[in-house]
């Protein structure tokens, strides 16, 4: 074959290559500030070019506390000095929403959040990096990029009534896995793709990370079209583009379903877990915050009310859609039924804001993650679904099918699901230096470092991220972790958000080096970019075992195990001066060379 793929064409270089390229949007939100921080210590001073910037203030929008509302008008004062055209301030929306306004077909995106991938809908190239590497864009305005393979999803058919794009996405992730398309483009294909809405496209895209994608993208079509209202030179793949794998799905034949607690890709029917009991339910988020997810949710709801003590929170994407849903009637619809409607803010998903659960409750939402503690309490369980199941299941206080007539649909590709592993008190992970959590998979970022503090501790302040250090997962890690220490561990490492906070937290514990079976995309560019290696090795992991000794030699790419030898590609040039320097703020302070 000799056809390109999106990404190959976009990024201008066969699958595997690395490339240096200058991203035409560079979004960011509330991690702005730290943001900002990390660029001065870069010895940045006006940044390369302010019109690529996106600044969004949504994560806490409003600011819950004077720490927040600080460093909101921080953001605001850098917005205005650099001269930043793009921003939009607290209660505008959500970031993945506005970007609408700004991402057209054929551009090469960038966030500092790892959702942005949601751009995707709009025939871009977008992918999520973390705070350090935005930055570096801003100092210079050139980052690396290695070009993915690319699955191949062919639609056919359409959606039935009471099925909804997220139905689609979450049966996607429950069959090939929330690693199923690590570090992968994912393209969409087929007639199926134009019964799509650009709304549904959004909520396809936005859920490409929560597969370990890199990106996912839909064709510039007649739908983007009029949606834009405007023609686009459009990029697409060549009808013989060579890809990874590829799937077809008939959208005619699917059915409601929800992501069971704690992993998103823990798939089910909703007839196999209705009757689960639900005590609160969320609407909206950059997921499902769309004025066709509210419309939705209102048909369900409207002439109803929740049950007596029961939580219903509606989180509109954004101002616009927030305005659209007042004058439709929607707003009304809801609180009649019982409903808080919530201003446009990433705070009831992340659990930095309003609508945190309480203790031993199951909440059912449309948001993209369902980790363990991810809306604010670990003591919580969360189920994922559509806005109308979500809405039928708040009448009803349990989970429940928006159908009228079930099939008692059971879901096909249910897989052994890995426990949330939360080691015991007891359990003393470390032995001659190596933390050994070969037997854990999918250890994610919020178990690594709790989401709600996110904005509570600042990433330049890596003193202050130490003592969180995987609290959410190992209690003795952080007192007990020593300079030089390494770690193994499982699959899917470091999944979830692109927070780098638990990067930079391991480099200043003296963290030497982490081997690990896969591991998440955004976190492997984090680690680097803080001077944390990372050796994706399955067979260095498996052939472990306890109290062996670990040496790694990242020059040569040589791994010592006890006795044991195992070898592995040595990084590229640009990456070990990097490495070697301590993270790409050290190495773009003392380098003139363009990354």
């Amino acid at each position: 074959m000799s056809g390109k793929t999106f990404a190959e064409k976009i990024l201008g270089a066969p699958v595997g290559s690395i490339v240096f390229a200058k991203p035409d949007i560079i979004l960011s939100h509330d991690n702005s500030s730290s943001i900002e921080k990390i660029f001065r210590k870069m010895g940045g001073d006006r940044v390369a070019d302010p019109n690529k910037l996106l600044l969004v203030l949504d994560h806490n929008a409003p600011p819950t506390n004077a720490k927040l509302a600080n460093d909101y008008q921080q953001i605001r004062n850098f917005a205005k000095d650099q001269h930043v055209s793009s921003f939009h301030d607290a209660g505008q929306g959500i970031c993945h929403q506005l970007m609408a306004g700004h991402a057209r077909p054929g551009m090469l995106v960038v966030g500092s959040d790892s959702h942005t991938c949601t751009a995707g809908a709009f025939n871009a190239f977008a992918a999520g990096i973390d705070r350090t590497e935005t930055a570096g864009l801003w100092k210079q305005g050139e980052t690396w990029f290695r070009v993915p393979e690319t699955i191949k999803i062919t639609l056919t058919g359409k959606l039935q009534e009471h099925v909804y794009a997220k139905d689609l996405a979450l049966y996607i992730i429950g069959m090939i896995g929330s690693s199923g398309a690590d570090y992968m483009s994912i393209e969409y294909h087929g007639d199926g793709v134009k019964t799509l809405a650009v709304s549904d496209r959004m909520t396809i895209t936005n859920l490409a990370s929560e597969m370990g994608a890199k990106n996912a993208v839909f064709p510039a079509d007649e739908r983007l079209e009029e949606y834009f209202g405007a023609k686009f030179k459009a990029i697409w793949a060549d009808d013989d583009a060579g890809y990874a794998k590829e799937y077809t799905i008939n959208l005619s034949e699917l059915y409601p379903v929800a992501a069971c607690p704690h992993h998103v890709d823990n798939v089910k029917s909703v007839d196999e877990v209705a009757g689960t009991p639900v005590a609160q339910a969320l609407i909206g988020t950059c997921t499902n915050g769309r004025i066709e997810d509210l419309r939705a949710a209102a048909a369900i709801l409207k002439g109803h009310k929740v049950p007596e003590g029961f939580q219903l929170l509606i989180t509109p994407a954004s101002r616009e859609i927030y305005l659209q849903a007042m004058k439709e009637g929607l707003v009304e619809i809801f609180l009649e039924a019982g409903g808080n409607v919530l201003s446009p803010s990433c705070g009831p998903c992340l659990g930095t804001g309003q609508g945190i659960p309480a203790d031993g409750i199951n909440v059912i939402s449309t948001a993209n993650r369902n980790f363990l503690g991810r809306m604010g309490n670990k003591n919580a369980s969360i189920y994922l679904a559509s806005p109308a199941t979500v809405a039928a299941s708040a009448l009803r206080g349990e989970i429940t099918s928006p159908e009228k007539a079930t099939s008692e649909h059971k879901f096909p590709y249910h897989k052994q699901q890995t426990a949330t592993v939360v080691v015991e008190p007891g359990d003393d992970r470390r032995q001659k230096g190596v933390w050994n959590y070969a037997d854990v998979d999918n250890l994610n970022t919020d178990q690594m470092f709790a989401g709600s503090l996110t904005y509570e501790v600042n990433s330049s302040e890596p003193e202050k991220i130490v003592p969180h250090l995987f609290k959410g997962f190992d209690d003795r890690f952080a007192e007990n972790v020593k300079p030089g220490d390494i770690i193994v561990c499982g699959e899917n490492f470091g999944c979830g958000s692109s927070r780098e906070h638990p990067s930079v937290g391991l480099v200043k514990a003296g963290v030497r080096a982490i081997i690990v079976k896969s591991v998440s995309r955004i976190f492997f560019r984090s680690a680097i970019n803080q001077g944390l290696p990372i050796i994706v090795l399955p067979e260095a992991v498996n052939a472990y075992r306890e109290d062996e000794s670990v040496e790694v030699d990242m020059a040569s790419g040589v791994i010592y195990i006890g006795t044991k030898i195992f070898h592995f590609n040595p990084l590229p040039d640009k990456l070990m001066e990097i490495l070697e320097k301590g993270g790409l703020v050290n190495w773009l302070r003392k380098s003139e060379t363009t990354i």
